[in-house]
């Protein structure tokens, strides 16, 4: 079967396609047809020797959709869909035409659903599910402010937190030139970060209450400065760790009775990332969640978007479609 493959870590260079062994399923597994994946931005992180988990040699790669082709009978033949675990760093992932998948991953496709749409709904999805949800408890009277919001991450917590009742949610651009990609992200007010510090908008903006949660997708630099702009009592969420040495004000962050929550999905089971996908599927079929805009390409074509997506300069979801004939 061919799949993208990386025997050693520090280069995009050292990701190929390669003719590689077809996997043979273990008892608790399924083999699973891949016919699409999404790449995600800890897929280049990941060969770039970023992710201190990864067993080499590799096959990189963590949302899939497809059909399973050998396991438990009560699952031949069915469409399937799925992410997270340590899909792609403790064990071979999904960037192949074939993969051999725990069964407790395993959620079943919609039927009107494409396969292309099912790969792009796992990670972003799963991780501000976890975020919001599961540790950070949004709840209706919350004033949700997003950090890093026109991300695949950023801007399904948006919607997330619109179904869940938000009071009022708040998103951050970069400049006024990142409007035009923000149009469809439904957030209540933009605050634009060359206008001014971000703690004095949202106190502007929230009566000087402060954000009750904040979500923060970037990480780094902004770490300090999300702090500053929690209410008594606020959860600041931090899904991201560039740079890995931050400071803070402590004696306000203890004023402030704040929590600090990091977020990592590496660390979610099969299991529980199944779990999650199931709570979200019925709000993709009624409407409520989108997927994202995605561009579909060929495996000859992944590298390329690896090197896109590790570059920043990748504005859709980029999917690979495997056309097995």
């Amino acid at each position: 079967m061919k799949a993208l493959y990386f025997g050693t870590t520090g280069s995009l260079d050292h990701l190929i396609v390669a003719e590689i062994p077809r996997p043979i399923p273990r008892a608790d597994e399924a083999l699973v047809r891949i016919c699409a994946a999404a790449i995600n931005p800890s897929d280049p992180k990941n060969v770039l020797g970023k992710m201190p988990t990864t067993k080499l040699p590799c096959i990189p790669g963590r949302d899939f959709s497809g059909i399973v082709v050998d396991g438990p009978p009560n699952w031949r033949g069915k469409e399937v869909l799925g992410t997270g675990g340590d899909l792609g760093f403790g064990r071979q992932g999904t960037h192949a035409e074939f993969s051999a998948l725990p069964v407790e991953a395993l959620v079943e496709k919609p039927p009107h659903m494409s396969f292309e749409s099912a790969a792009a709904l796992g990670l972003g999805y799963l991780t501000a599910w976890y975020a919001l949800v599961t540790a950070g408890h949004v709840a209706a009277n919350d004033i949700v402010l997003v950090i890093g919001a026109t991300g695949a991450v950023g801007s399904s917590a948006i919607k997330i937190a619109r179904h869940l009742g938000a009071r009022r949610i708040l998103g951050t651009l970069r400049s006024e030139a990142d409007r035009a990609r923000a149009r469809s992200v439904p957030v209540d007010d933009w605050l634009v970060l060359e206008k001014g510090p971000l703690p004095e908008q949202v106190s502007a903006l929230t009566g000087g209450h402060g954000a009750d949660l904040v979500l923060n997708a970037i990480g780094g630099s902004t770490c300090a400065t999300a702090n500053t702009c929690l209410a008594h009592r606020g959860r600041h969420i931090v899904i991201a760790s560039a740079p890995p040495q931050v400071s803070i004000d402590l004696v306000d962050f203890y004023h402030r009775e704040a929590h600090l929550i990091g977020v990592d999905t590496l660390k979610l089971s099969f299991g529980e990332c199944a779990g999650i996908l199931r709570d979200i599927i019925p709000l993709v079929d009624a409407g409520t969640l989108t997927v994202p805009e995605i561009e579909v390409i060929p495996l000859d074509q992944a590298v390329l978007a690896y090197r896109s997506l590790d570059a920043g300069t990748a504005r859709t979801k980029q999917v690979i479609h495997f056309d097995l004939g």
